[in-house]
């Protein structure tokens, strides 16, 4: 006989019923099922799960009768699931009786008889139940609502009678006793007829209930998972029980009913579990049998809030259990939160913006963990006992600190959404392990076939035992490594190939150690390109960082992000230094070159404020570029790039500007926060963000081509010959700082190629020369250290239109480099991951 007691859970497979289980984990070596270790709240109309105390509330009776309602009303909607589901399993009962008779039958008479023995039955006793409570219920809202303003005063809910309903049901439950003393050999039957009859099994593998009595709705069973639904659903009958008690006055009428009720259930259910011997184990379809795949700890949002839990993924299911750490000498315990089954799950990943707030809270948290190690590095230091014993304190109430951060910090939100309604979401803060879940999960999601419901009791028990992480990952518990990295880590994303169509691209990098420093950080995206290109230095503090992880994500219009691949790489002090040290890493199909150098130095303390973005612009471009590590800013690539992406062909593109107040919040965009400023980017009017470049130019406290150059520029012009003048330019040029002398160069080549559509845009590269030359080069202000001849003022603007008209007539300009040179004598690595 199969051990009924399989979870403590709301009917499962519902729509509508949100569930809550507590259980210890010592429940697992008790075979007596201790239904007082679990509350079950049933509610269709609330999205989180609440407990009743088993003890009488102080809160009102009205408050009481309310909560008693939707209880009730959660009861209902359970039913009736449960009904269709009992209409399912006994559906193909009269043809497989009809087919009997013959001579080439499905099923035999006796087989007939043992699959669907006393289901015809259960299903009567639970229609009666139904009707009468669908009445009663139909009866009482009628009543509270022609009542009125009168329910404030008079106990309606008082009126509503529903125990003998209830006692009626239960002194009938020994229908169930048949069922379940029946139900390994109908599985049995089942099971060999699906192997041995074609027939047999194409009916077995898609049995249908219609959802809210809808044709359009049909939710596919095996036939397995639908013999298990009686077996379920008489596991709940004493939590139904006492979640109606529980919110039952004493003095209602219904009390004692209720009582008798609950006392007749268990004792039920007693009877039949002490006669159970079958174990605990549930085996799937088509032989499979339930198995750990991953668990971990992740940050739980379902219910609104931020909750540490330990996920584990079965090969069917994913199960969310609350974990408490045990004291010595105890099994650390496991209590249920939620489960979802893998069957047609689907998964979403966000980034979510994290909260000034949260910032702060974040940024101070970190500040105080690094000096309380400080000080614990300090007392281990002086050596006596009694340091020893202060460090040992400080140490624990450090690991507190950084569960805390655990749950604060991450940002990643992977979306779980279940074919039956029922959604959860959970957080990391690394996108790398975000991707190994999603992938995991993915893997397991393919069978659209619903399975064996689960038994979630024992599965929840068996945690402490099955599982792999044992505790969540703080680094401030594991020892000092000498060869881990503690300074700054600087990476330079190159480039990246290999995607199967053109994609605008970033890449993201992480790194491990402890969580003092930003672990994590991005390049921009790219332009839509099979071949995207960046040249951007990006920096991190690390302290006993061990790994580097490359993720490449592709972004899409209206779409969610895409990661194409990932690596992790090792980081070895010994090989690591300042030198440049380039390698291609192969992430799947996706090649991205890189080079990484390390400075190994003592860390300043984290700031306890979280670090802004320094602006852009009115900044002197060369302190922009030395910010961000490059030689072309970041908001000229971003606007020139989506500019060539689909503003080529635009009529006027840089002589029509965009509105000021779009183009203002580009700007402010720009200047806090560089990777909204590029998704504003994609969705603005591109007029806008080519009104975005011009404005950066213009308000340049200093010219990109120095002031000190304008009188020699404006001679040059005086040079007959073009070729002599542009030789004279370019050497003028070379004289720039370089991240003046690459830029101006980047966007020479830039208005070269948009005149090259002059047909359509009807720009020429003299209208382009006219609309940018006042802006790029702009003559010295006398009194301001030019005192020395200088140009009519009448002439001032041709000869800005002028200069920069030559350089675009130059067919052989150098080439820009946007970021800086990271080539080094050492050889190239590749990784292949």
């Amino acid at each position: 006989m199969m051990d009924v007691y399989q979870e403590a859970v709301n009917y499962l497979e519902t729509e509508h019923v949100p569930v809550v289980v507590e259980a210890e984990a010592d429940v697992l070596e008790e075979d007596v099922f201790q239904e007082e270790a679990v509350s079950c709240y049933l509610s269709p109309f609330r999205s989180e799960s609440l407990e009743f105390p088993d003890t009488p509330t102080s809160c009102s009776p009205e408050e009481m009768l309310e909560r008693r309602l939707v209880v009730l009303k959660g009861i209902l909607e359970s039913e009736e699931v449960y009904l269709r589901e009992l209409e399912a399993l006994l559906m193909p009962m009269k043809a497989l009786r009809a087919s009997a008779g013959t001579s080439q039958p499905v099923l035999s008479s006796r087989q007939v008889q043992t699959v669907f023995y006393q289901v015809p039955e259960l299903r009567d006793l639970h229609q009666s139940f139904y009707s009468g409570l669908k009445a009663r219920l139909s009866m009482h809202c009628q009543t509270e609502s022609s009542t009125g303003e009168e329910r404030e005063t008079s106990h309606t809910g008082f009126e509503l009678l529903v125990g003998d309903l209830f006692l009626k049901m239960v002194n009938q439950i020994g229908l169930y006793g048949g069922f379940i003393g029946n139900y390994e050999e109908a599985v049995e039957v089942v099971r060999k007829c699906t192997q041995s009859d074609p027939r047999f099994r194409t009916l077995a593998q898609s049995m249908m209930s219609n959802n809210n009595g809808s044709d359009k709705t049909r939710t596919t069973y095996t036939f397995e998972a639908l013999l298990y639904k009686p077996l379920d659903r008489v596991t709940k009958t004493t939590l139904v029980l006492r979640d109606v008690l529980k919110t039952t006055p004493v003095e209602h009428g219904d009390y004692s009913s209720l009582q008798e009720a609950l006392r007749l259930s268990r004792s039920f259910l007693s009877g039949v579990n002490e006669s159970s011997q079958s174990k605990r184990e549930v085996t799937l379809s088509h032989g499979m049998r339930r198995q750990l795949m991953r668990d971990g700890f992740v940050v739980d949002v379902s219910e609104g809030e931020r909750s540490l839990r330990h996920l584990f993924l079965y090969t069917d299911l994913l199960l969310c259990t609350r974990f408490k750490h045990a004291s010595r000498g105890k099994q650390d315990q496991y209590r249920f939160c939620w489960y979802l089954p893998l069957a047609g799950l689907k998964l979403r990943w966000v980034a979510e913006q994290e909260r000034s707030d949260a910032q702060i809270r974040v940024h101070t948290m970190r500040a105080k963990m690094y000096f309380l190690r400080q000080q614990i590095q300090q007392q281990k230091a002086k050596g006596s006992k009694a340091m020893a014993a202060m460090a040992a304190r400080h140490k624990k109430k450090l690991e507190q600190m950084e569960l805390m951060l655990i749950t604060y910090c991450p940002v990643y939100r992977l979306d779980l959404h279940s074919p039956s309604g029922k959604s959860h979401s959970f957080l990391l803060s690394s996108l790398y392990e975000l991707e190994e879940w999603r992938e995991a999960i993915h893997k397991l999601t393919t069978d659209n076939i619903e399975t064996v419901p689960p038994d979630l009791l024992t599965l929840t028990c068996a945690c402490g035992k099955l599982r792999m992480t044992q505790q969540p990952p703080l680094h401030s518990s594991n020892p000092e490594d000498e060869e881990s990295l503690c300074g700054t880590l600087t990476v330079a994303i190159h480039s990246a190939c290999g995607l199967q169509q053109p994609a605008c691209v970033y890449v993201c990098v992480e790194v491990d150690g402890n969580a003092f420093y930003e672990k994590q950080t991005q390049t921009r995206s790219s332009v839509h390109s099979l071949n995207p290109h960046w040249d951007q230095e990006l920096s991190l503090q690390v302290d006993g960082a061990q790994n580097l992880r490359v993720l490449c994500v592709s972004q899409s219009d209206g779409q969610d992000d895409t990661v194409l691949g990932k690596a992790s790489v090792t980081l070895d002090s010994k090989t690591l230094n300042k030198r440049w040290r380039r390698q291609t890493l192969h992430l799947g199909q996706v090649e991205v070159t890189l080079s990484l150098k390390y400075s190994h130095h003592p860390l300043d303390p984290p700031s306890s404020m979280a670090q802004q973005q320094q602006p852009v612009f009115c900044v002197p471009i060369g302190t922009a570029a030395q910010q961000e590590g490059v030689l072309v800013p970041h908001v000229v690539r971003c606007c020139v790039e989506e500019v060539e992406r689909r503003g080529m062909n635009e009529v006027g593109i840089y002589r029509i500007s965009g509105t000021t107040s779009d183009i203002g919040v580009l700007k402010t965009a720009f200047n806090s926060n560089l990777r909204e400023a590029v998704t504003r980017l994609r969705s603005a009017e591109v007029n806008a963000v080519s009104g975005v470049l011009k404005l950066y130019f213009r308000e340049l406290p200093e010219p990109l081509i120095p002031t000190e150059l304008f009188q020699s520029l404006a001679k040059t012009l005086d040079i007959q010959d073009i070729n002599d003048r542009l030789v004279s330019m370019l050497s003028l040029l070379q004289s720039c700082p370089d991240p003046n002398r690459h830029t101006f160069l980047y966007i020479l080549h830039h208005l070269q190629r948009v005149s090259e559509k002059q047909d359509i845009n009807k720009m020429s590269l003299m209208n382009l020369a006219t609309v940018f030359g006042p802006s790029l080069i702009r003559p010295p202000v006398v009194g301001l250290g030019h005192d020395g001849p200088t140009v009519d003022i009448s002439q001032e603007v041709v000869v800005q239109v002028q200069v920069v008209y030559s350089y675009l007539q130059c067919n052989n300009l150098p080439e820009a480099e946007t970021a800086l040179q990271h080539d080094t004598d050492a050889e190239d690595e590749t990784t292949h991951v």
